[in-house]
């Protein structure tokens, strides 16, 4: 072992030590049985429930979106050959940027392999190509990929309290409306489940000579009438400015992209080294995608059923007298405090009841607000609800981690 090494592996003991270290749980979906799994296991296999996937629709297994991608595979093969300026351009990519710029209703969508890469890049290039004098305004809850690329980009930045509109209007008024500003924000803030109110604080970037750039990572494909967001739902789409969006999720597949005008995008892709060098979306992921859209722009079942299911096990936790952080969307965290308690509690669920959900520990969210994140699915079963809510009731029966604690946390 290196000297190197040994400085490494010291860094992976305190990972341990402070019970944060992270381990892949080794799966095989069975598709058209979603959320059942295999798990593979040192000495032999198990059935598993999930409940932390982010494909919150099921759309991963949907008929259309296989069906898509075989034929793009049968048609042009496995990958796509380039980045985008060499080679990597299918008509599978070209529909898909069409596609979802109308979801968005904007001028235009400029494809990334991942929403992270689009976040990095996107705000990177826009605040150095704005001038180093661009302030961003940047929420506190923020994504890791948003926080990267406001780093990257080297301007000013100010940070307001989560959904504080009070307080960004303060941070605003400082600067005079002549500079260049960019206030960035999510829809959905994925590990509390809060939602941002989008229309006053295009009110603010109106008032103040701001551009806005929102992250529906979590809502698209799950709000809204044809699946654009929180945006569409509370009508205000056509006020915001950039909006970066997922494929991985709601859509149940890969990639990312952002929406805007037609001259955002073409800046973003001809300056933005994230788009620039990086090999395209596979044409089979494009074509599975663009079916996953345009199916759910015309559907509604999906969404319906997943915010009833999301209602229901939020309900059932609760009335088990389970520390639900309570919030307006899908999203059910259950709240622990304490790391080497949450990574207890779910290597029993897994190892004892089947039940597969990931500890989230820091830094994804703050020391002392350690949790289980639940994602329920529309083919979640009355059934698995039942097991899930009995699982954790007997744990925290076994093992009181302090509901006090628990009451303050989800009060604030």
């Amino acid at each position: 072992m290196t000297a190197y090494d040994k400085v490494l592996k010291q860094r992976i003991s305190e990972l341990h030590s402070e019970g944060r270290y992270r381990v892949f749980a080794d799966l095989k979906r069975r598709c058209g049985a979603f959320p059942a799994a295999e798990h593979f296991g040192d000495e032999e296999n198990s059935d598993v429930v999930v409940w932390c996937s982010n494909d919150y629709l099921g759309m991963g297994q949907h008929p259309k979106v296989l069906a898509a991608m075989h034929e793009a595979i049968d048609s042009v093969g496995a990958g796509s050959g380039g980045t985008r300026n060499i080679a990597g351009t299918t008509h599978y990519h070209v529909e898909l940027e069409q596609e979802l710029a109308d979801l968005h209703n904007k001028e235009a969508a400029l494809l990334f392999t991942s929403a992270f890469n689009a976040n990095e890049a996107a705000i990177s290039t826009l605040v150095k190509l704005l001038g180093p004098e661009t302030v961003i305004f940047s929420d506190s809850k923020n994504h890791a990929s948003m926080i990267a690329g406001i780093r990257n980009g080297r301007g000013p930045k100010h940070v307001w309290p989560n959904n504080d509109i009070d307080a960004l209007e303060a941070q605003l008024a400082q600067y005079p409306r002549e500079t260049p500003k960019i206030i960035a924000f999510e829809s959905v803030y994925s590990m509390d489940g809060y939602i941002a109110p989008i229309g006053a604080i295009c009110d603010l970037a109106e008032k103040y000579g701001a551009i806005t750039y929102l992250d529906e990572v979590h809502a698209v494909g799950l709000y809204g009438a044809r699946g654009g967001g929180i945006a569409e739902r509370d009508g205000v789409m056509d006020r915001v400015d950039v909006i970066n969006g997922t494929l991985a999720k709601g859509f149940g597949v890969m990639g990312g992209y952002i929406a805007a005008s037609k001259v955002c995008c073409d800046a973003v892709r001809s300056y933005a080294p994230g788009f620039i060098f990086t090999t395209s979306l596979a044409p089979a992921v494009a074509a599975g995608a663009l079916a996953s859209v345009r199916h759910l722009k015309a559907s509604s079942v999906e969404r319906t059923a997943h915010q009833a299911r999301a209602r229901a096990v939020k309900d059932a936790l609760i009335a088990a007298d389970l520390p639900v952080l309570e919030n307006p969307s899908h999203i059910v965290p259950v709240m622990v405090g304490d790391p080497v308690h949450c990574k207890a509690v779910t290597d029993a669920l897994f190892e004892r009841y089947g039940v597969y959900v990931q500890p989230i520990n820091y830094p994804t969210v703050p020391r002392g607000e350690e949790r289980i994140r639940i994602t329920p699915s529309p083919v979640h079963t009355d059934e698995h609800i039942a097991k899930l809510v009995q699982a954790l009731s007997e744990l925290w029966a076994r093992c009181p981690l302090g509901n006090n604690k628990f009451v303050k946390i989800a009060a604030q």
